[in-house]
């Protein structure tokens, strides 16, 4: 038979799986400890948004408080990497050992050059790889201007824009044969051979498997990020087909590094990675970016936490319920509010566009958000935290914030 579990008692094992159950170090947060949190993540999504901080940035603020950005560039750039890009989830920092494996089930051909002129693909690719074979990592524009190649830019179509030389480097980097070696300050990828950028252990392909041992080491690294979950929870978090995602798990529970087991209230079948841990208590508080890996499956995060949410970036203003980019506010095993926010660098703010309460939510939410609030201010570099006067925690988190000013500030 097996184990039943509460609800709580299963949102404690994501939690902890995740880095969110325990209260933040007090001590300085150094690579090493900032190498742990991502080792223990897998993978960290990618996105350009930067309405406060880019995407990457957030979930270690959430788990590690104020530390330095500067961390994750040393880590993903500086040989041998501890993390890399590649497509997993979204674009991803993933870590190196699991490279191979994503290769395996990568499917996202619309991305790159796939729409190129087949001659013209060719031809690129030819001369794209015979120079980054002897040259230090290159953006795109770098490479364009190196190998000569002019084109009119068509204006006409609506989304990226991208040239063809970068199509084709996007495209030679899903087939996994050139790699991002860094970003420069304008977030645009710095190319190379996969395997300058590869650490030396892990450039060769192993030998004698197919895709589906691929699968279950994917699925094996998804449970232990999740700590619990069903099967569609372990897939999505690579973003790989469900199908095969149940094989592995049928795998892995032969093997014994999942258990069958069943949560109050949860209908489909559900796993326990073996090694999960129960703490009898979650005493984290985040806030969560909205592309922070606790809040990737939707479903599941309803499930956990009977919290829907929506990113409403792509939502026209005047249909939006809660905000452009909302972030949800974790305090102990609930998810207890969510925020609205926007870094206004210029003005030196951290600007609360929108404070919404979630039923239930205990009458601490305030101040503790407040103090979550002036430890992203300090950490971003800003001045002061504002509260605009819209929802329905607008007004005790605008108190709140400003009792608190004087006492925060002095720690600038």
């Amino acid at each position: 038979m097996s184990a039943s579990l509460s609800l709580s008692q299963a949102r404690r094992i994501a939690l902890n799986a995740q880095g969110l159950a325990r209260v933040r170090p007090t001590e300085p947060v150094n690579a090493r400890v900032v190498g742990r949190t991502f080792a223990q993540l897998q993978l960290v999504q990618i996105d350009s948004v930067n309405v406060i901080s880019r995407s990457h940035f957030l979930p270690f603020f959430s788990r590690l408080g104020n530390y330095d950005r500067n961390i994750l560039a040393t880590l993903a750039g500086t040989a041998p990497r501890a993390m890399m890009e590649y497509w997993a989830h979204e674009a991803s920092f993933i870590r190196p050992e699991h490279f191979h494996d994503l290769k395996a089930w990568q499917n996202r051909q619309w991305v790159g050059s796939g729409g190129l002129d087949p001659q013209l693909r060719e031809s690129l690719e030819t001369k794209i790889l015979a120079l980054l074979a002897h040259s230090r990592a290159l953006t795109a524009r770098e490479v364009k201007d190196a190998i000569g190649h002019e084109e009119e830019k068509n204006r006409d179509e609506w989304g990226w824009n991208w040239s063809a030389v970068k199509r084709a480097l996007e495209g030679l980097f899903e087939r996994g044969v050139v790699g991002a070696a860094s970003r420069n300050e304008q977030f645009e990828r710095r190319y190379s051979l996969v395997e300058k950028v590869l650490p030396p252990a892990f450039r060769s392909t192993p030998s004698g498997e197919d895709r589906q041992d691929a699968m279950d080491r994917l699925i094996e690294a998804a449970a232990t990020a999740h700590g619990i979950g069903t099967v569609r929870c372990f897939a999505d978090y690579f973003r790989l087909p469900v199908k095969e995602a149940a094989r592995s798990v049928a795998h892995l529970v032969e093997q014994g590094t999942l258990a069958p087991v069943s949560v109050f209230g949860w209908a489909a079948p559900t796993y326990l990675h073996t090694a999960a841990k129960i703490p009898r208590k979650a005493q984290g508080r985040a806030l969560l970016s909205p592309f922070d890996s606790l809040v990737f499956e939707r479903r599941r995060l309803q499930n956990l936490f009977d919290f829907h949410f929506r990113l409403e970036i792509y939502t026209p203003a005047a249909k939006r319920k809660y905000g452009y980019y909302v972030l949800p506010f974790l305090l102990g095993e609930d998810i207890v509010a969510r925020v609205d926010l926007k870094a206004d660098r210029a003005g030196g703010q951290l600007l609360v566009r929108g404070a919404f309460a979630e039923p239930g939510a205990p009458p601490e939410t305030a101040v503790e958000l407040a103090d979550e609030l002036a430890l992203m201010a300090r950490w971003l570099g800003l001045d002061d935290v504002v509260v605009l006067e819209n929802g329905d925690l607008a007004c005790a988190l605008a108190r709140e914030c400003a009792s608190s000013h004087v006492d925060w500030k002095r720690h600038f």
